[in-house]
């Protein structure tokens, strides 16, 4: 991919649609963001940070977001780049890139495809016809029975089709064990009351750690310009949750079966393909996300920065040089981490020297304090304060 260079887009912020972990990865670049965020995100206060949009729901104000995406773009020197990090996100410049093209430069796949890879039932279709491992899997429709779908064997997790519904069963995590009958009359239970399919699919057997994945930027040739492996420590909770503390690793396995999923699918731009190793140290597909992900943020630590690669090209200017992968810099996002090690029966002391040896912490950085300072750490303090205050006032009165 290569567009002609323009000088005011190559000054301008990059226009982020995610986190601080994504904001830290540009700025690692020398790249200042303009975020959408909400009033009370620690992103707002990162030092890479020079402008803030409001926050909306992707899901249900689409259509406002895009109008006030194009506004902003429309103040800003040539067409600004753009970059989504969730899943709401990318669906949104996706079913939206006519109107965001003629604003913004960015980089998404194919519309179907994203649709493809964004839902479950759809990617499981996508995966089966194009030969890829994945643990066998069905549909258990909202009305359904409340027992296994045909071929399929205990254990098996369920996941709602898309993060959307992920609130709508009240689940913590990503999915939810089945272990029998019982356990399936709860999720239909709570399936029924809100409407919400499922994927039912058969557990890869083995904790959390047996995650791992692989991370590129494939640019418009189809060529890998930069790449990374990388495996989950810990994750909240501490099945089927969200990544606390994660590694960097060159593990050449992952990284070949990676590659051979995004050349049979066709995938260019930010990808991220998740793998879990089962016991006979077999790589099982799960999911491919082609976005930004956290794990940008702890690769450019590792000295692959693939948002950097991808604005380069974005703004066509000489991509940055690829040093050797660091393999071995570690991740974490301090708070819930601390809950994550907690529940697996590590001590405070061993977590606080892991914690303190991570080379990324997620809003938590020595050289960019303010997310964690102003952000996490202020609010946090003055809740405790009205609580002891008001916990003060009430004895007196009962007094």
């Amino acid at each position: 991919m290569r567009v002609r260079a323009d000088s005011s887009v190559g000054s301008a912020p990059v226009c982020v649609l995610g986190d601080v972990d994504l904001v830290r990865a540009l700025g690692l670049a020398g790249l200042s963001s303009v975020v959408v965020a909400g009033p009370d995100d620690p992103v707002r206060y990162s030092r890479h940070v020079v402008g803030t949009l409001a926050q909306l729901d992707h899901w249900t104000q689409a259509d406002d977001i895009v109008a006030q995406l194009v506004t902003w773009a429309g103040t800003q020197q040539g067409q600004p780049v753009l970059i989504p990090q969730t899943d709401g996100d990318l669906l949104l410049v996706s079913r939206h890139r006519a109107a965001l093209s003629a604003a913004f430069r960015f980089v998404v796949a194919e519309e179907a495809l994203v649709e493809d890879l964004i839902h479950k039932q759809r990617f499981q279709a996508l995966a089966q016809r194009s030969g890829l491992d994945v643990p066998p899997a069905a549909v258990m429709p909202a009305d359904g029975a409340a027992n296994l779908p045909r071929g399929l064997r205990l254990p098996v997790i369920a996941k709602p089709l898309t993060r959307r519904d992920l609130v709508g069963l009240d689940l913590t995590g990503k999915a939810v064990r089945i272990d029998g009958e019982a356990d399936f009359r709860e999720l239909r239970r709570r399936t029924s009351a809100q409407g919400i399919d499922v994927l039912v699919q058969e557990l890869v057997p083995g904790p959390e750690t047996r995650m791992e994945s692989w991370h590129a930027y494939v640019d418009g040739e189809g060529a890998i310009a930069g790449e990374f492996c990388g495996q989950k420590i810990r994750t909240w909770p501490l099945e089927f949750g969200y990544s606390t503390a994660v590694r960097i690793t060159a593990t050449a396995d992952v990284a070949c079966a990676g590659r051979e999923v995004a050349e049979r699918l066709g995938l260019h731009g930010l990808i991220k393909v998740d793998f879990k190793r089962d016991p006979a140290g077999v790589l099982r597909l799960l999911e491919v996300n082609p976005r930004a992900t956290l794990w940008n943020f702890p690769g450019a630590v590792a000295g692959v920065n693939l948002v950097a690669l991808l604005h380069a090209d974005l703004i066509g200017r000489p991509r940055p040089p690829v040093p050797p992968l660091r393999a071995g810099v570690t991740w974490c996002a301090p708070r819930e981490d601390r809950w994550a090690a907690a529940a697996a029966g590590v001590s405070t002391t061993a977590w606080l020297a892991q914690m303190l040896r991570c080379s990324a912490r997620s809003g938590a950085s020595w050289d960019d304090p303010a997310p964690f300072v102003r952000g996490e750490l202020a609010p946090a303090v003055k809740r405790r304060l009205r609580r002891v205050r008001g916990g003060r006032v009430a004895g007196l009165r009962r007094e």
